[in-house]
């Protein structure tokens, strides 16, 4: 069983009322994580600076925090794979959950105002998710399928960057659930994310058998690129963002999305999208803005030194890519940073 020891102290949980708030992310492996957290807490509390809502880090490399994070977040140092590899850690979020109402937020996300209304949609739900619900089709694995394997009408499906629990005997079951079926993933018919078990089918599996319903998804709460593959705008400072899935007959069009334009509140960016010059320049701004060193020089530099330069390689590469292909053949795909 994990420990509630946080920087030292016995953690707080035992000596809250019931609907204390948190936020917590989870940042351990690669350093890459442990340098998302800390733009994601950096976002919290940019937006949260007077809040009595708790950040909580969960970390086996607490040497990276830096000195503006220090005092202002609480640290949940563990060992190294004390959580296990991959996404097998959110399925521990039971043990690592305070007292009251805890949002988990991936460390690849960044906030763009205030959570407060997060919490008031969420209030009173064990375990819960954004999300719908589906009965068929491929959601990695054959949903139907797993449907009539453990006899339920349908899954919530949903995008893992949030969850939300109150701490309690249901919320237990559910991660217990969870836990016990990630020993039998490729036996049920999962299909693997990077090669490993993937926790969304998990918890959509354990929620569905313990009665947990998703928060019906309305574009206001968590939203990705991937969803809306248009052009986005973000601006995490002045909390601006919109996110576009462009209609048919756009190939772009993502047809499993129901909507065409969203601005959450929380935006997650998976996959490459942290190295794209849109999550990259927010960053750079973000960090001096926590030091107090925002200023029109800085939003300048951050548009020399990181926008720009971007703009004109992805210009080039897209006016080249058709005479390099004859030359050269189409490269092979790099392999994630993350795997």
């Amino acid at each position: 069983m994990l420990s509630d020891n946080i920087n030292g102290k016995t953690h707080p949980s035992s000596q809250t009322s019931l609907m204390t708030r948190n936020v917590l992310t989870i940042a351990t492996g690669k350093k890459l994580y442990i340098n998302l957290a800390i733009n994601l807490a950096r976002s919290f509390l940019w937006w949260h600076p007077d809040s009595d809502i708790t950040f909580i880090l969960v970390t086996d490399q607490p040497e990276f925090l830096p000195p503006d994070l220090t005092g202002k977040i609480q640290l949940h140092i563990i060992q190294h794979d004390e959580l296990g590899i991959g996404f097998s850690s959110k399925l521990h979020l039971d043990e690592l959950a305070p007292r009251g109402q805890t949002l988990f937020i991936d460390s690849d996300c960044l906030i763009f105002g205030k959570l407060d209304f997060v919490f008031e949609r969420f209030k009173n739900h064990s375990v819960s998710v954004i999300g719908n619900y589906i009965a068929e089709g491929e959601w990695f694995g054959n949903v139907k399928n797993i449907c009539n394997k453990f006899n339920i009408a349908h899954l919530p499906k949903f995008n893992g960057g949030i969850y939300y629990l109150e701490k309690g005997p249901k919320a237990t079951a559910v991660y217990e659930m969870a836990r016990k079926l990630e020993k039998e993933y490729d036996k049920i018919g999962f299909i693997r994310l990077r090669n490993l078990p993937n926790d969304e089918l998990l918890m959509a599996v354990a929620m569905q058998l313990h009665g947990q319903q998703p928060i019906p998804d309305d574009g206001t709460i968590l939203s990705d690129p991937q969803a809306c593959p248009g052009a986005y705008t973000i601006d995490v400072i002045n909390g601006k963002r919109l996110l576009l899935n462009p209609p048919l007959p756009n190939p772009l069009h993502q047809s499993w999305y129901p909507f065409q334009q969203v601005s959450p509140v929380v935006v997650h960016f998976l996959g490459f999208y942290t190295r794209q010059y849109p999550y990259q320049r927010e960053v750079y701004r973000l960090k001096k803005a926590i030091n107090n060193n925002l200023n029109q020089v800085g939003i300048v530099s951050s548009l020399l030194i990181i926008e720009y330069p971007a703009r004109v390689k992805l210009f080039i590469k897209k006016k080249l890519r058709t005479t390099y292909h004859k030359m050269f053949g189409v490269r092979k795909i790099k392999s994630s940073e993350r795997a």
